[in-house]
């Protein structure tokens, strides 16, 4: 599991209940940091701010996609606006709404990653 966040608090939280649900995660605290990484796990899932300080969670699948390390990838958003689920959608993203308050990013992720419990 990939999970991209400027708040240190999110990323910490992300990783502690997807540890729980059995994930191993890489944490990062933005998409530059997740580019310079030349050991990403195979069989991961993205899950990326929106709108990260240095560029958007689209552009950073994107750049994945374009480095061919196209991954499964959920976006989370405070306020998504009609014109990320949009571009989110036709890029095959899922966007989930903070707060992660529901199993809705566990659902999305383990219908991203068919081998998930």
């Amino acid at each position: 599991m990939l999970v991209v966040d400027a708040d240190s608090a999110v990323r910490s939280a992300l990783k502690f209940s997807l540890e729980v649900e059995g994930f191993a995660v890489h944490e990062f605290r933005d998409a530059a940091a997740l580019l310079s990484e030349h050991d990403l796990p195979l069989n991961s899932c993205l899950v990326a701010e929106s709108n990260l300080p240095d560029m958007s969670g689209l552009a950073l699948v994107a750049e994945l996609r374009a480095r061919r390390r196209a991954v499964p990838a959920i976006l989370t958003s405070t306020h998504p606006n009609d014109q990320l689920k949009r571009r989110a959608a036709a890029a095959g993203v899922k966007v989930i709404e903070k707060p992660l308050l529901n199993e809705d990013l566990f659902e999305a992720i383990r219908g991203a990653l068919p081998h998930s419990h």
